[in-house]
């Protein structure tokens, strides 16, 4: 069986992301990678989304960027900019090519189908694979997306729609989101968040396809691309098994009250080639613990206060939207916390502070 002194297990965006990262930095010029990737091919798969708030290796992977956006609700609509954080979206498929095309230049890194194939009792194990299977009770951010192009020029393509919630709620947080890359293309997506155990929220195909006709009033267009998917925003599922490196949303890398993973993991990556000659002596990459407090009390305040959270939402980017952002992104001072916090129904975050259950 072949030894070597990396692997990475899972090929997706965390485990593509860190070979990345050592190989442009020539981490592996004497070093030799494994990566554990069971699909045939890889093609576009995924739509990424993110407030550019610091630097990452993949801007020309981006669809587009933009600079303001809105928060709707039923009754109040808010348009926000922020010229200091874009709004940015990787379209998966220019990733993976781009990724697949550095490494394939260099023979020290293989792909296999099966860790099976290797003896990893020597080498460096990062993991970006979900062993322990999430419940689906707990919390999840689950969403479809349609990517459509219509024949006429219908979007303003210099502006977003974050969060729509004026459609039908069904006593959980439900909102729409849009992305216009042209004024003829635009991905729109339905996002539940909820547990997984109603199936009903799940007709993902009729509330699109009922939102772009009725909301956005349009008729005619065409379906070029579909994406799904299911985010757990919980922590229960991770595995602590200290012979590897948990990378990814295995490895905490998900803000639980956004879903927003791609540049936590950018940062991981750097963060592990940076350290990667002491990977057993230094401190676990985390995203901050006052983090993991708010968003905890928020998810339980969203799972059970759900009528009030498209209010709630909206009420928080009231003021200074680069604060917003970057407390969303992981980057907020203590004084901007306070900002947030104090936006928030102080009544109802004491009571679910008090109450004890989880989430």
């Amino acid at each position: 069986m072949r030894e070597f002194d990396y692997v990475i297990i899972g090929g997706g965006c965390s485990g593509l992301s860190l070979a990345y990262e050592l190989e442009i930095n020539k981490m592996l010029d004497n070093k030799s990678l494994a990566i554990i990737e069971p699909r045939q091919e890889y093609k576009r798969d995924k739509t990424w989304s993110f407030w550019k708030v610091n630097d990452h290796n993949f801007d020309d992977c981006v669809i587009k960027s933009w600079n303001t956006f809105t928060i709707n609700t039923s009754k109040n609509s808010n348009e926000l900019k922020s010229q200091k954080f874009p709004y940015q979206s990787i379209n998966s498929g220019k990733f993976y090519s781009k990724i697949n095309s550095k490494l394939s230049s260099n023979s020290n890194i293989s792909f296999f189908k099966n860790l099976t194939e290797l003896d990893i009792s020597k080498s460096i194990v990062f993991n970006s694979v979900i062993e322990n299977e999430p419940d689906k009770s707990e919390l999840w951010q689950h969403f479809q997306g349609f990517e459509i192009e219509t024949q006429k020029d219908i979007f303003d393509d210099s502006i977003i729609n974050l969060m729509d919630f004026d459609c039908e709620q069904r006593d959980e947080v439900h909102f729409f989101y849009t992305l216009p890359f042209s004024k003829n293309r635009a991905l729109i997506e339905t996002t539940w968040i909820s547990n997984l155990e109603d199936k009903s929220l799940m007709n993902y195909d009729f509330q699109l396809e009922n939102y772009i006709k009725r909301n956005l009033r349009i008729n005619n267009y065409q379906i070029k691309f579909t994406e799904r998917g299911a985010i757990p925003l919980s922590r229960n599922f991770i595995d602590q098994d200290k012979k590897k490196i948990n990378i990814g949303s295995a490895g905490g890398m998900t803000r639980l009250s956004t879903g927003y993973t791609f540049l936590n993991i950018q940062n991981h990556s750097k963060y592990i080639r940076k350290n990667l000659n002491n990977m057993e002596k230094i401190q676990d990459f985390k995203l901050g613990k006052k983090y993991e407090i708010l968003d905890k009390l928020f998810l339980k305040v969203l799972k059970n206060n759900p009528r009030k959270m498209p209010e709630i939402f909206y009420n928080m980017f009231k003021g200074s939207t680069d604060s917003v952002i970057k407390f969303l992104s992981n980057k907020s001072n203590i004084f901007e916390d306070i900002n947030i916090i104090l936006k928030m129904p102080k009544w109802l975050f004491i009571k679910e502070l008090i109450n004890n259950d989880k989430y």
